[in-house]
């Protein structure tokens, strides 16, 4: 089903800096994960592509977008909340549909209009807003929330559809809305700096009539510094069926997600990170 690597790269021909769609995290984006260090989830196709997510010339947070299932395998983000008013605009990844095209995220119709793209190529490359129209129990549900940023710019870079997965409406609105909110808040007291990795682990049903993966369940786990001596963890994980977050320990969400995604080990964060 998934095949094992122990770090994810993918054969993008970008120059560092300059692009949205990049050959490696460590090279471009490195200051969303702890210590420097994405995830070891073991992932790896040639449709598994890293995405340092740019908007308005800034990069905000991290994503590995899985173009096969058309959804996030996770988002890498440092936990800011800011008060700027939730945004309401969705936007593409235009060098999912060729390197060439504009390093930033935009809307699909500015896409469109200014570039050659097509939208059939658009929608080829990844999920399209006509793919979440009319659902029936779920709804858009971001990894990276929008109330973990600091600022309305911030805010908006989440509202991309490579930052989105189908989620149970229920869920979404109710015990997984509190876990990133109330409860979140409750873990983060004391901490400096907070960096946190969200992520989808895919399922056997679709949306969109086959277009867009509907995952299995959806999970959250964060490291953050108290101070130089010490650090502090925690995780949760959600089916994605059901109105239910399990809170665990690293450690647990780690071997939890080695057996869903059928592989031998899984290391969310750098091994300095407590897991228990």
């Amino acid at each position: 089903m998934l095949l094992l690597l122990l770090f994810v790269c993918v054969g993008w021909h970008t120059t560092p800096g300059e692009a949205e769609v990049v050959e490696s995290f460590e090279d471009t984006c490195p200051q969303f994960f702890f210590q420097e260090t994405p995830p070891r989830i073991g992932l790896m196709a040639s449709y598994m592509v890293p995405i340092c997510q740019r908007y308005k010339n800034q990069y905000r947070y991290a994503t590995l977008y899985d173009q096969e299932n058309r959804i996030p395998v996770y988002s890498a983000y440092i936990y800011i909340p800011g008060r700027a008013k939730r945004p309401s605009k969705w936007l593409v990844e235009p060098q999912l549909v060729d390197l060439w095209l504009q390093p930033e995220m935009t809307s699909e119709g500015a896409l469109l209009r200014k570039s050659w793209a097509t939208k059939a190529q658009l929608q080829y490359s990844q999920a399209i807003h006509q793919d979440y129209k009319h659902l029936i129990g779920y709804n858009r549900g971001h990894l990276n929330p929008n109330g973990h940023q600091p600022n309305l710019d911030a805010k908006q870079s989440t509202f991309t559809l490579t930052n989105i997965v189908p989620q149970f409406i229920k869920l979404n609105s109710g015990s997984w809305n509190k876990y990133e909110h109330r409860t979140t808040r409750r873990y983060t007291q004391g901490c400096k700096k907070t960096f946190a990795v969200v992520g989808a682990v895919p399922g056997n049903n679709y949306i969109a009539g086959g277009r867009v993966n509907k995952p299995s369940h959806v999970w959250s786990a964060a490291c953050c510094y108290i101070d130089n001596n010490h650090l502090r963890s925690w995780a949760a994980i959600a089916a994605n069926n059901e109105n239910r977050v399990e809170e665990l320990n690293l450690g647990e969400l780690e071997e939890e997600l080695a057996e869903l995604y059928q592989l031998k080990s899984v290391l969310l964060f750098h091994s300095d990170c407590p897991r228990e």
